[in-house]
């Protein structure tokens, strides 16, 4: 809270506030005025009018989501007008436009996938606490939720001259994501997701950090797996393997049928730095 708007709050003086209607009508306007893609350059202009416009305005913060749609294709042809969502996929953007300089993050969220062998986990720290095995192939697959922080764009010009460069950083940041998971035998999350910031980084020279925020989303063979209540003691499980039914064996080497998991799963993170990359090289 800076000092001009603190009194709206303490005082009830709202000589200073901006309304949220106001707000909702110049975002309408200013998509009418100004192209609206990339998101880079719409969340740059938007926060540029509140600071320009508004004297006691420092800071305008930004956050756009972009959904994916996709055309229809309809007898082997682009139709001209219809399209469908894509996925849950979002394309977010987030700009922190000040007088003096533009911050501006991009990102992937909500990119589900799952690959169904090319990955291994093993040589963890094992104790009294541990129950997980350790694998050398079992199904990965997560949400990828990613970032990247471009260095500060002096002004809005700085901005605009930089357009082309938005599309692809995302088209080549959602490349690398993709081709990395589904091709490294990933030795671990931690792992995969480094190899994917540092080459992230070393693709587009202009963004100064990368970040990853992938969750496990597991998948268990039918077998014999704990129940949500296994935090009783003794643990208890739930006997669904599937030989009840004419000897049918789906455990260990004969695992083809998997289910979800929806109980706590862990979340790794990463940030990579460019700092951090050049002191390696």
């Amino acid at each position: 809270m800076s000092k001009l708007t603190r009194p709206s709050y303490t005082r009830a003086d709202n000589s200073v506030v901006v309304a949220t209607d106001s707000m909702k009508n110049t975002v309408y306007i200013k998509a009418k005025e100004h192209p609206v893609t990339p998101p880079e350059l719409f969340a740059s202009i938007l926060g540029t009018h509140f600071v320009e416009t508004y004297p006691h305005i420092t800071t305008a913060n930004i956050k756009i989501i972009t959904h994916r749609w996709t055309r229809m294709t309809i007898d082997g042809k682009p139709h001209p007008h219809s399209f469908y969502r894509d996925g849950a996929e979002t394309r977010n953007v987030e700009a922190a436009v000040r007088k003096d300089g533009i911050d501006i993050s991009s990102g992937i969220a909500g990119l589900l996938v799952l690959k169904s062998t090319g990955s291994q986990f093993h040589g963890f720290v094992r104790d009294e606490y541990t129950t997980l095995p350790e694998v050398r192939d079992r199904i990965l697959s997560t949400d990828v939720d990613s970032s990247w922080n471009w260095k500060t764009f002096s002004s809005l010009s700085a901005v605009k001259d930089a357009i082309p460069k938005f599309d692809k950083a995302w088209t080549d940041a959602r490349a690398i994501t993709m081709k990395t998971f589904a091709e490294e035998n990933s030795p671990s999350v931690q792992n995969t997701m480094y190899k994917m910031c540092t080459q992230i980084l070393a693709a587009v020279p202009e963004v100064e950090t990368v970040d990853y925020a992938l969750p496990n989303k597991h998948y268990f063979e039918i077998g014999m797996f704990p129940c949500l209540s296994s935090i009783i003691e003794p643990p208890l499980t739930f006997s669904v393997d599937l030989s009840w039914h004419k000897g049918l064996k789906n455990t260990g080497k004969d695992a083809e049928v998997y289910a979800p998991q929806s109980g706590p799963n862990g979340l790794i993170k990463v940030t990579v730095a460019r700092s951090q990359i050049t002191s390696k090289l």
